[in-house]
């Protein structure tokens, strides 16, 4: 079984893109979403994406730990002509979680059919990537998989420190950045951020016009705190997954990118290019 890693939606009647956002908040809460950060990027007019959590699987994620954490918003894409699409959770849960998945697949199920009632369910699209090769992801051999060693970004004397790091830094606007969301778990030491990459030449309007505008439901990009230590998965996995029916040659036109958001989320997290 091949999955994709977006669903359509039904379509909104013609309003504007706050009067859209607006409409589809308000039908994620009917069906018990909880909507936590609004992003609509720099340089991709008249497009915005929603992150929402879910109280179930907040806890499946609470209970996994670690870099489960990431995981945590579930992205929902509008367009200012009514369109409407949303990230796959069978396709990314097991992506993120990995062998974990079977621990959470009741949450899952639940998002996913809560998900259809609230936002319509429409056809799959944006590549098909066989369900078997998701934990274990990669675009090509020789490329970055989720536990790749040049995700880590900065380490810090402890988690609180390295939440401050992170929060000072989007508070600041480092490398162009700001905040789209955040969960925080203190127990487990872990968090999540939702970040904006602003900068006109190497932020998300750069590179998303170049492959494809319509994944918008594969933002914000997520910046994340296990224990001391500050992550993001590195961009040849993370857009890939994002965007996995991407031609080699429109790949090659944004090959700047995953290094360009790499450098700007060390920034943000506090750390240093040494910490590579």
């Amino acid at each position: 079984l091949a999955l994709a890693p977006y669903l359509q939606g039904t379509k909104l009647p013609d309003a504007d893109l706050s009067a859209q956002i607006a409409l589809v908040e308000k039908n994620l809460e009917a069906e018990g979403f909880k909507v936590i950060g609004r992003h609509t990027p720099k340089g991709l007019p008249g497009r915005a994406a929603l992150v929402a959590t879910d109280k179930a699987m907040i806890e499946s994620l609470r209970a996994i730990g670690g870099s489960a954490v990431v995981a945590s918003g579930i992205r929902v894409a509008v367009q200012a002509d009514g369109t409407v699409s949303y990230m796959n959770p069978d396709y990314w849960y097991r992506a993120y979680l990995r062998g974990q998945f079977k621990t959470a697949q009741a949450a899952v199920k639940s998002v996913q059919l809560r998900l259809q009632k609230a936002l319509g369910e429409g056809r799959a699209f944006g590549g098909d990537v066989p369900e078997g090769d998701l934990p274990t992801y990669r675009y090509m051999l020789g490329m970055e998989r989720f536990d790749a060693a040049n995700s880590e970004l900065a380490s810090h004397g402890s988690f609180e420190e390295a939440i401050k790091a992170v929060q000072a830094g989007l508070a600041s606007g480092a490398g162009n950045t700001s905040r789209v969301y955040e969960v925080i778990m203190p127990e487990q030491k872990i968090a999540v951020f939702g970040v904006a990459m602003n900068d006109p030449s190497t932020g998300e309007g750069w590179w998303v016009n170049k492959i494809g505008a319509d994944h918008m439901a594969g933002l914000p990009y997520e910046i994340f705190v296990v224990n001391n230590k500050v992550y993001a998965l590195y961009a040849r996995y993370r857009i890939a997954l994002a965007w996995p029916s991407l031609g080699m040659g429109q790949f090659m036109g944004i090959m700047n990118a995953p290094e360009a958001i790499r450098t700007t989320l060390i920034r943000v997290a506090g750390g240093s290019d040494r910490s590579n």
